[in-house]
C-alpha cells in the first residue's frame, strides 16, 4: 500500500496591501508544499480568524493599519502560539526595529517582502519566502511570556590573584545562532557588562538586507557596543562584531578581523564553522565558542576544531533552544564541552574570564 503524500502546510497571510497580498497568495499557491488557508488585511482580522483557520504558519506584515505586526505577534504567541515568519517590506530603521522586536516577541525569522513579478530578484525572493514558511511550520512554538532582558551581572573582579589564573583566561569569543537567535543573543549579551573583557565575533543567519538593522537593534538592547564588522579591524574587548550580510567573519592569524566573500560553506555565508575554525587556528586554547539555537549543522565542525585546539566550547541546552539543530549537531560530533540552558551561559562566560574553566 502506498503512503499518501503529506498534507500541505496551511499558511495564513497577513498583509494590508491588496497588491502584495495577491502576490503572496500567488507565491504560496504555486508551491506544492503549501496552501493558502486565509489571506487577511489587518492584524485585527488575523486575530479574529486564527482560531477558526488554525494555520500551520503565518506570514506577517509589520507595517499594518491599526495594530501593527509586532503587537499581533505578541498576541498570537500569547493566545494561539503559531510559527510566524515576518515579511518586512523596507529596511528603514523603524520597520527593522519593529521586525527585530517581533523576533524578540516570538516570531521565528524575517524575510524580504516580494517585489513585482517582472523584477529580476522575484524568483529568488519567492523561493526564500516559501522555503522559510515551510521550514518554520515544522518548528514547535510555545506560549510566550514576558521576562526581563537585562540581568544583574556578577562582579568581574578576579576570584583569585591575577598570576594564578591569567594563563587560563580566554582572549576572544565566537558566538553563533540561526532560527530563534535574536532573542537568545539579546538575553546572553544583555547579561554581560559593558566592561566584558573579551571581544565577541557574532554570526547570525539572517537575510543580508537586515544585518545592519539587526546590529543596530541589538546595540540598543545591551550594554556592549554592537557593530557590523569591518575587514582588517582590530577587535577590542567589550565590543560585539557582527558578520556583515552574505559575508564570512574570521579572525586572521595576525589578530585582525577578516571579512570574506569566499564561497558559502554548507549553504551558509556567514558560516559559524569557518568563524570557529579561524579561532582555533589563530588563538587555540585562548578561544571560546558558543553555539545557540538554529536549524542545520553550521558551527558543529568548527566547535570540534576549536575544542581540539584547547578552546572552551559551549552549546545551548535543548531545554531552552527554539530549534535544537545546530547545538545538537555540535554535541553529536563531540565539539561541546558544556551544554547549558540560555540563562546560565552568560554567568559561565563571566567565570571563564576569571580563568575558571571547570
Amino acid at each position: 500500500m502506498s503512503l499518501s503524500p503529506p498534507a500541505p502546510v496551511r499558511v495564513m497571510i497577513v498583509e494590508d496591501s491588496v497588491v502584495v497580498r495577491q502576490l503572496l497568495v500567488h507565491i504560496v499557491a504555486r508551491d506544492p508544499r503549501l496552501v493558502v488557508a486565509a489571506a487577511v488585511g489587518s492584524a485585527e482580522e488575523a486575530l479574529h480568524e486564527i482560531g477558526r483557520v488554525q494555520p500551520d504558519v503565518i506570514s506577517m506584515d509589520i507595517r499594518l493599519p491599526g495594530m501593527d505586526g509586532l503587537e499581533a505577534t505578541r498576541r498570537i504567541m500569547t493566545d494561539h502560539p503559531t510559527p510566524i515568519v515576518v515579511i518586512a517590506g523596507s529596511v528603514e530603521d523603524e520597520s527593522l526595529k519593529i521586525s527585530m522586536n517581533a523576533l524578540k516577541a516570538g516570531a521565528l525569522t524575517v524575510v524580504e517582502k516580494p517585489v513585482g513579478l517582472t523584477n529580476a530578484g522575484f524568483d529568488a525572493i519567492a523561493e526564500t519566502i516559501c522555503t522559510q514558511l515551510y521550514i518554520m511550520s515544522q518548528v514547535p512554538v510555545v506560549r510566550q511570556r514576558s521576562f526581563a532582558w537585562r540581568s544583574r551581572t556578577p562582579d568581574l573582579r578576579p576570584a583569585q590573584p591575577e598570576r594564578d589564573r591569567s594563563s587560563l583566561r580566554p582572549t576572544i569569543m565566537g558566538l553563533a545562532a540561526s532560527t530563534g537567535g535574536p532573542p537568545a543573543l539579546a538575553k546572553i549579551l544583555g547579561a554581560l557588562p559593558a566592561e566584558f573583557p573579551l571581544p565577541i565575533l557574532l554570526v547570525q543567519h539572517m537575510g543580508a538586507a537586515f544585518m545592519e538593522g539587526f546590529a543596530s537593534w541589538l546595540n540598543g538592547l545591551v550594554a556592549l557596543d554592537v557593530r557590523i564588522a569591518s575587514d582588517q579591524e582590530t577587535p577590542v574587548a567589550g565590543k560585539v562584531y557582527v558578520a556583515p550580510g552574505d559575508r564570512h567573519l574570521l579572525l586572521s592569524p595576525t589578530g585582525a578581523l577578516q571579512v570574506s566573500a569566499a564561497p558559502p560553506l554548507g549553504s551558509q555565508r556567514p558560516s559559524a564553522t569557518l568563524l570557529f575554525q579561524s579561532l582555533a587556528k589563530s588563538v587555540g586554547s585562548r578561544g571560546v565558542g558558543v553555539v545557540l539555537t538554529g536549524m542545520g549543522e553550521d558551527g558543529a565542525q568548527g566547535l570540534v576544531d576549536l575544542r581540539r585546539s584547547g578552546g572552551y566550547t559551549i552549546a545551548e541546552d535543548e531545554s531552552t533552544a527554539v530549534v535544537y539543530g545546530m547545538p545538537a549537531a555540535a554535541q553529536r560530533l563531540g565539539g561541546v564541552r558544556l551544554s547549558l540552558p540560555l540563562d546560565l551561559i552568560a554567568p559561565r562566560l563571566l567565570n571563564l574570564t576569571r580563568g575558571e574553566r571547570e
